[in-house]
């Protein structure tokens, strides 16, 4: 074990040092979502479109409440029922929905008179939207604020309630999908390293040594791996503080899938190895290989928008199934497939690419 931690230190040293390599793994996924950030970033800012959702039979309360969200600036009121509302904002056509509930009116007017609780009104938004959902709770302060104007407590106030979307904002789409190209990059790229040192010897100079071969592949694999856990950290991180992506699922989970699409686009890369002789060789065909996955597998725009032939295509990539995931786990977007099928064909890419790369990984 001693072995392994220090070839691996003397990787991530050597990876650190490599200009260019930190560029393309940690600088270049920035600049991606930097540019798309922020020219999509003001996408929806024309107004707010919320579904009115009155249980209250229309009382003189809840109408004079409808005229005073309907007088605010930059909100457009569409009257439904609730179950009508929610379908019609997962659908993405509301931002968010407003529901005054039955009794708002006596409730208001107990309120009022000093003998009973505020009246409650309930306000649904999407927690992935973390900058809709602002502007939803904004809208409806600033209408409550008139509303409780004098009042001592508050008359009126929100009960929050969430519903999540099925169509994703962009940057919310784009960052999950990054991180995922970030990951494969990472893993195919390794191949020129790889290639070179064995055209410069260095491999056959270290399969000599008393370092076994599973050590060595371990070490870069481990590199590997600790270089995908800062892209996930940088990435996410500024996803959320500049553009306010909200990772609301599991971290942990995420973790794992992007551990397993790491080595498995690592054994790809092996397999890209053992099958080019010379540097140049390995970075044609690094960029043979990383194009299509990029522009089919969904990471720029659903593959539902595609031709149906090049979904068939899509459905054979494993960066399809990686970025799905990620979406799917970071911030709920539609499943493409599910949970267990993504991680199946990442675990089969790895199992088969392996078993190639056993066979056919020449050290000199």
């Amino acid at each position: 074990m001693r072995a392994l931690r220090a070839l691996t230190i003397a990787n991530v040293r050597s990876f650190v040092r490599d200009r260019a390599a930190l560029f393309w793994t940690l600088a270049f996924p920035l600049i991606f979502i930097f540019l798309f950030g922020f020219i999509f970033q003001g996408s929806g800012g024309a107004g707010l479109d919320i579904a009115w959702v009155d249980e209250d039979g229309g009382s003189t309360a809840s109408t004079q409440l409808r005229t005073a969200f309907a007088a605010a600036e930059g909100v457009e009121l569409t009257e439904a029922g609730r179950d009508a509302a929610i379908e019609s904002m997962k659908d993405g056509e509301a931002d968010g929905i407003v529901v005054v509930p039955a009794g708002y009116g006596a409730g208001l007017a107990a309120a009022g008179a000093g003998t009973g609780a505020p009246a409650q009104i309930e306000v649904y938004t999407d927690p992935s939207r973390q900058s809709l959902q602002g502007s939803v709770y904004q809208a409806v302060g600033s209408v409550l604020g008139i509303v409780n104007l004098g009042g001592r407590p508050p008359m009126v106030v929100p009960v929050p309630q969430t519903v999540q979307t099925e169509n994703l904002n962009f940057i919310s789409y784009f960052v999950p999908s990054i991180l995922a190209l970030s990951v494969m990059q990472l893993g195919i790229f390794a191949a020129v390293p790889l290639v070179a040192d064995r055209e410069k010897g260095i491999l056959k100079r270290l399969s000599a040594t008393p370092l076994r071969r599973w050590q060595l592949v371990g070490s870069n694999t481990l590199m590997r791996l600790l270089i995908a856990l800062v892209q996930t950290i940088i990435i996410v991180g500024v996803g959320s503080a500049f553009f306010g992506v909200q990772v609301s699922g599991s971290l942990l989970l995420a973790a794992v899938f992007v551990a397993l699409g790491a080595v498995s686009f690592l054994a790809l890369g092996y397999v890209l190895a053992s099958f080019t002789r010379t540097e140049e060789a390995a970075n044609g065909i690094t960029q043979v290989v990383q194009f299509p996955m990029m522009f089919l597998s969904g990471v720029f725009f659903p593959i539902e928008a595609m031709p149906q032939f090049l979904q068939s295509i899509a459905r054979l990539i494993p960066l399809t199934y990686l970025a799905d995931a990620l979406r799917q786990v970071m911030v709920g977007g539609t499943a493409f497939a599910p949970l267990w099928v993504c991680a199946a064909v990442l675990l089969g890419w790895l199992v088969v690419c392996f078993a190639i790369a056993a066979r056919k990984f020449r050290w000199q």
